[in-house]
């Protein structure tokens, strides 16, 4: 008896330690998920951290640029940063914008018939073209058009070790490189979405006049009526946020390349996905605040 008490005494402890170890697998389908969505999240700061501590460095080298000479902030790379981001975008922007136009004003004529409002077509597209549809259009084809764009440059010279050959050159990369392309893509968004509301809004009279019988005078007799100067100046002040959020996430992703060509795949992926999204948010909150400002 003495001499199998130990031996029971070991298989329970065995079995204790057996029901412990086993605890944590029943609840492993529960926390993995949890698990998945705090790493996500903490990726998500920790991306969000850099972006932010990359844009706030650009524009204290910017300031360094207008406030001290010895800074130059380098006229003509900016000069062709916006002929590349800006002028080249200007054609597919307007396409897309003309073509929304277009949709707009042949959607919303067969519910308006059924009021006897056809002519208030003009109406809400003004305001909707003027506030969120032009420099929305504009950001997003930017986005693809520009954003990926940025981001391969910069995460082909990363892979071929041009951004080490810079700073050992002395040379700031955020300087040389995301200060040119974060202005010329604040100022070519800031006119491109003024571009796509013209043409959203010139593509919808056309169709308005030739096909749903409404006439020229009074397509623009209710769209300057309904239409506010503060409607102009939101989507301008929308304009330049979205290009600043395309040119800060482009550089920022270029930046952090790793892993040669794929790596360079992925950041214009990411580049175009986190943009759309930042895009998308702070439209929302422009509007909520404007909303709340009483600006509507």
């Amino acid at each position: 008896m003495n001499g199998a008490t130990p031996h029971m005494g070991n298989a329970t402890k065995e079995q204790e330690s057996g029901q412990g170890r086993g605890a944590p697998l029943v609840l492993l389908p529960v926390l993995m998920p949890i698990a998945l969505i705090g790493r996500r999240a903490i990726g998500v700061l920790d991306h969000t951290g850099d972006v932010l501590y990359l844009l706030f460095d650009t524009l204290r080298w910017f300031f360094r640029g207008l406030c001290i000479r010895k800074y130059r902030l380098g006229k003509s790379a900016i000069v062709s940063q916006v002929v590349r981001i800006g002028v080249e975008s200007i054609f597919i922007v307007s396409l897309v914008s003309g073509a929304v136009g277009l949709i707009l004003a042949l959607q919303l004529s067969p519910p308006l018939d059924d009021f006897g409002q056809r002519d208030k077509v003009a109406n809400i597209i003004a305001v909707a073209v003027l506030r969120e549809l032009g420099p929305l259009i504009g950001a997003i084809v930017l986005t693809g058009f520009a954003g990926a764009s940025i981001a391969a440059e910069i995460g082909t010279m990363v892979v071929s070790e041009e951004i080490e050959a810079l700073e050992a050159s002395a040379l700031n990369p955020i300087r040389f490189l995301v200060v040119p392309r974060l202005i010329a893509s604040t100022i070519s968004m800031t006119c491109l979405g003024v571009i796509s509301s013209f043409c959203a809004i010139v593509a919808a009279l056309g169709i308005s006049v030739t096909m749903l019988g409404i006439p020229y005078e009074t397509f623009v007799d209710n769209m300057l009526t309904q239409a506010k100067q503060v409607d102009f100046w939101t989507g301008v002040a929308k304009g330049g946020v979205f290009g600043t959020l395309i040119g800060i996430i482009a550089c920022a992703n270029g930046l952090r390349v790793t892993g040669g060509a794929a790596g360079v795949g992925r950041a214009t992926t990411y580049t175009v996905v986190e943009c759309v999204v930042a895009i998308v948010v702070a439209d929302l909150v422009f509007t909520a605040i404007f909303f709340a400002l009483g600006l509507f």
